[in-house]
């Protein structure tokens, strides 16, 4: 077969990483791809948002099957264009899509389906906005509507900052078209984790599990970002709890999306909050987690290409995944002023020496060569990922290969699995 993975962030390196490992893959491309990637696959200078320029490149190159990374060509109808032309793609439609889109649809949607979530409303007039969070009291959540690249959610420890974020959002128009409307919903006390199916439009196969974090310092300091770094598994998500989560939130999900008319096809992950009432659904994206997916691929033992496909053709039920045992644990590394504005163009030595450990594996986020220079073009930038007997294990490997990458201009959290892997701080 002959396939292309969009997109050019870690979540698209671990895919074709995996991906080309298939016995079924006889040439693999990547649009738009990063330094990391082209060792893995061909890359092509196609934006994963130019639409026609993908689907002009498919029929050119006789595609057989495209693996769409990000939600913005998701959104965007990349797979929809694809399947126009009777190319086959992993991926949910831009209908499908709205249930990350559109934080507003999905928390309706929720509600139709009983599926536990936060108490929320939604507004597009700040000081209606203003006076509900008053009457609620801090804490309190605030989201932008679309989609934010991970910054346009605000967890608010005080009344300010949720004045501050609703601002942000409908005044200053800091996050343009997503934030025109905000869902201001209630804070959920709990552990946080990550929980991916694959998803045909009927059936859903659940994967392994997985935890990350978003916070950018150290003890959930600081502001949101797209992701610091994740393990897998999760010792939270249990078999009783991964049951509970497939009965109340994921298969549930997928009969709404049929009922809206928006069948679902692709991998659903689910923010959760593990509360005393139960697994809480905090939102759905439409697409594999960054840096979860590094996780997961890291884990698979199964051809990840055959399982994509069923998904894509609704025939999951006959699919089964394997799983290493070991754990794995993921820590990004970021350009100082992340997630602000980060500083490009630093070159950044020694991943040869962090990738000498046949346990670590090092992907690539937002990297480029320049006259056989790495350079930092990008907020993530690496994602170093290690794999262990057990969850300490992988954190001593994942960190030893930090320290030997020579990067001033870059920078880590220091304690991405440490809780849970038993370490003192």
């Amino acid at each position: 077969m002959r396939v292309l993975v969009v997109g050019s962030g870690g979540r698209e390196h671990a895919l074709a990483w995996a991906i080309s490992a298939s016995p079924l893959v006889d040439r693999l491309f990547c649009a738009p791809g990063n330094a990391g990637i082209a060792e893995e696959a061909e890359c092509i200078a196609i934006g994963a948002t130019d639409i026609k320029g993908l689907v002009r490149f498919c029929r050119g190159e006789q595609i057989d099957f495209v693996v769409v990374g990000p939600e913005a060509p998701l959104v965007l109808g990349l797979v929809d264009a694809l399947e126009a032309e009777g190319i086959a793609a992993f991926g949910p439609s831009a209908a499908a899509s709205a249930i990350e889109a559109s934080k507003a649809f999905a928390k309706d949607l929720f509600v139709g389906a009983q599926i536990p979530t936060a108490a929320y409303r939604r507004f597009r007039d700040p000081a209606t906005a203003k006076a509900f969070i008053a009457s609620r009291g801090a804490p309190i959540v605030v989201k932008a509507d679309g989609l934010a690249a991970g910054k346009g959610v605000v967890v608010a420890e005080d009344l300010d900052t949720a004045y501050r974020a609703v601002d942000a959002a409908l005044v200053e128009r800091r996050f343009s078209t997503a934030g025109l409307e905000i869902v201001v919903e209630d804070f959920l006390d709990g552990q946080e984790a990550s929980f991916f199916a694959l998803v045909d439009g009927k059936d859903a196969l659940p994967l392994a599990t997985a935890q990350d974090y978003k916070r950018v310092g150290d003890g959930d300091s600081g502001p949101n970002t797209g992701g610091m770094g994740a393990f897998s598994p999760s010792p939270i998500l249990t078999p009783a709890v991964e049951g509970a989560v497939m009965e109340r939130i994921i298969l549930p999900a997928v009969a709404a999306m049929q009922r809206e008319g928006r069948v679902f096809k692709g991998v659903l992950y689910a923010g959760l909050m593990l509360t005393e009432a139960g697994p809480t659904l905090l939102e759905f994206n439409a697409r594999f987690g960054d840096p979860e997916c590094q996780v997961l691929m890291m884990r698979l033992m199964s051809d990840p290409l055959p399982a994509l496909m069923a998904a894509r053709d609704g025939v999951l039920k006959s699919v089964d995944l394997r799983w290493h045992a070991d754990s794995t644990l993921c820590v990004v590394m970021a350009a100082n002023g992340y997630p602000g504005e980060p500083q490009r163009g630093s070159e950044i030595r020694g991943l040869d020496a962090a990738a000498s450990d046949p346990k670590v594996k090092i992907f690539h986020a937002g990297t480029r060569r320049d006259d056989g220079c790495l350079i930092a073009d990008g907020g993530r930038v690496i994602g170093v990922t290690a794999v262990g007997g057990n969850l300490a294990e992988a954190y001593h490997s994942a960190y030893a290969a930090i320290d030997r990458i020579d990067w001033p201009e870059g920078f880590c959290r220091r304690d991405i699995g440490r809780d849970a892997a038993g370490l003192a701080g």
